[in-house]
């Protein structure tokens, strides 16, 4: 498995050390990724208590179709400065990576998990 990535990763070589620096790599990138999983989803589930957070979370936006336009449109912004400016700008970023989620996933199933709250 591990020197399945390495290769996958453009190395040909069959040196046990490499290897199992991908292998550290790959688990690394794992576990990252189960990280960023758990914050979004603790994220979700704080905003999920009433719609009030939600529209609060995504303001001066007032509703998710205009948060996602929002953030999308600054992700777009954000691609086109030069280098320097994306890495003074790069919380921005994040703040709009994290807002288009958010609105993409209320957008979805908001509706229903407000309507169940209520019942």
């Amino acid at each position: 498995m591990s020197s399945g990535f390495a290769h996958a990763c453009g190395y040909s070589g069959d040196s046990p050390a490499l290897i199992e620096a991908f292998e550290a790599i790959r688990q690394c990138g794992i576990r990252q990724a189960r990280q960023e999983h758990h914050r979004r989803k603790a994220i979700i589930d704080q905003l999920k208590l009433g719609e009030d957070m939600f529209l609060a979370a995504i303001g001066p936006a007032l509703s998710a179709e205009e948060a996602i336009e929002d953030a999308t449109r600054f992700i777009a912004f954000w691609l086109a400065m030069p280098c320097w400016r994306q890495e003074r700008r790069l919380p921005d970023l994040m703040r709009a990576r994290q807002q288009l989620l958010v609105a993409r996933f209320f957008r979805r199933h908001g509706h229903r998990i407000w309507q169940r709250e209520a019942a």
